[in-house]
């Protein structure tokens, strides 16, 4: 079993319009409703991958509810830490420029007491799991050096798979992390360098390893992926498919990496896997995940260079 840890769920609402004018009535054409978060996300990869799933993490009492639906329809067991408010709501326009006008929720307050409750019952959990991903922000009220606080209760023989950035990501190092996937501005933000190629990318990637990184996974969007363990380092591009939508393709990529590791399955293997899902989850439109035919038919034909 895999745990997924989720510390800022919310609901994002994805409005096409066929203009945006501040001050003015507008028509919608299409809108898109997703119960999201990245170990959310994750959780429902893991899911479709065939892999038992378990989901823990705060939610809110007013409209946490209709996330229980999604779980269930995916087949995820979960256990929260149920909070007073709501979950945030995030709304992104699109007009017929193309063009995205988003506005960002606020995350209701978690108190210390909620907060050692979730610890309390990770640490219940994380003892009967293969893994536990801990990927996302924080909500209000928390601190970066939560991430340490869950991960110090995880025992040492659990995968330890974290997906953040910042200050988040450098506590989380703190304890040693078998895998962590950042993207390149996440890279950049955290190490405070500019990537321009390839290699520099690979560069920033080892320093996380000398960190306390086990493994570093470094997506680089639609050009693919490289993943370090300090001493050998791979390089997989991604295949060439007709992008529908970018939601979520970090967070499969998070997923089919991670059972790539529970499986103990070689370091390209494990980067494969990762492109593999990531790449299957921009194919779909309107969804925050992939189906596992289309992961397994992207596998089939990805390459793979030691760099």
């Amino acid at each position: 079993m895999i745990l997924t840890v989720c510390l800022s769920p919310c609901i994002d609402v994805n409005i096409e319009v066929d203009s945006l004018t501040v001050g003015m009535t507008h028509k919608i054409i299409n809108k898109n409703t997703f119960f999201t978060g990245k170990s959310i996300n994750v959780a429902v990869g893991l899911a479709r991958l065939g892999v038992q799933t378990f989901l823990t993490g705060f939610m809110y009492e007013d409209n946490g509810r209709l996330f229980e639906h999604e779980l269930h329809r995916e087949g995820i067991a979960y256990k929260f830490v149920w909070n007073s408010g709501r979950v945030r709501e995030n709304y992104k326009f699109i007009d017929e420029k193309s063009m995205l006008t988003e506005i960002d929720d606020v995350s209701g307050e978690v108190t210390a007491e909620k907060q050692d409750d979730l610890i309390r019952l990770i640490a219940e959990i994380a003892p009967h799991c293969e893994a536990v991903v801990v990927a996302g922000g924080l909500t209000k009220g928390m601190t970066a050096d939560y991430y340490a606080r869950i991960l110090s209760v995880i025992p040492e023989n659990v995968v330890k798979v974290v997906d953040s950035e910042g200050e988040r990501l450098l506590e989380a190092l703190k304890c040693g992390v078998d895998l962590v996937k950042p993207n390149v501005e996440e890279l950049q933000r955290t190490l405070g360098v500019h990537v321009k190629n390839r290699f520099s990318a690979l560069d920033g990637a080892k320093k996380l390893v000398k960190m306390g990184a086990k493994i570093v996974l470094l997506s680089l969007g639609k050009h693919g992926a490289i993943i370090t363990d300090g001493k050998k380092s791979y390089y997989c591009k991604s295949n060439n498919v007709a992008m529908n939508s970018t939601i979520g393709a970090g967070d499969a990529m998070v997923a089919a990496a991670t059972k790539a590791l529970v499986e103990r399955r070689d370091l390209d293997e494990v980067l494969c896997c990762g492109v593999a899902a990531g790449t299957a989850a921009v194919t779909l439109p309107d969804s925050i995940s992939f189906t596992k035919e289309k992961y397994q038919e992207i596998l089939a034909g990805l390459i793979v260079k030691e760099i």
